[in-house]
């Protein structure tokens, strides 16, 4: 798991464990980033097959994925099984929205943005990623 490159959700603390819990209990096997993400931290797109060490608020692996599917398309394009496999409770794509909305247009991202008043449209590209927790024999 030490080699792995290093999967993190959200920014540390109770987000992120909350989202690491879903990862380890399976009810979370999709999440969703910003196209820009990857652009501003000069990182490459996940790729199928690529597997990578989920960590904790406390920087610690706990875990490790693999990327079964990754998708790029408008944050309007996000599709209900997404949304409700992403394991945060979300019974709608409206739900789903709100609440991702509610990250991007917080303080901590807008802040590691350097952007105090940016804020998803439509248009947004968004990265949907699809993974399944690997068996820890086969981490």
């Amino acid at each position: 798991m030490d080699d792995l490159p290093v999967f993190e959700l959200g920014f540390p603390g109770p987000l992120r464990d909350r989202l690491v819990a879903a990862v380890l209990d399976g009810s979370k096997t999709t999440t969703t980033g910003l196209l820009q993400d990857y652009e501003i931290d000069g990182e490459p797109l996940p790729v199928m097959g690529r597997r990578a060490a989920v960590v904790d608020s406390a920087g610690e692996r706990v875990a490790v994925i693999e990327i079964v599917d990754v998708r790029v398309l408008p944050v309007a394009e996000v599709d209900l099984r997404h949304a409700v496999d992403e394991g945060e409770g979300d019974t709608s794509v409206a739900a789903w929205r709100r609440g991702h909305e509610g990250f991007w247009h917080g303080e901590d991202y807008r802040g590691w943005l350097g952007d105090p008043g940016f804020t998803v449209r439509d248009e947004t590209p968004a990265v949907l990623l699809r993974f399944r927790l690997m068996p820890r024999s086969d981490a």
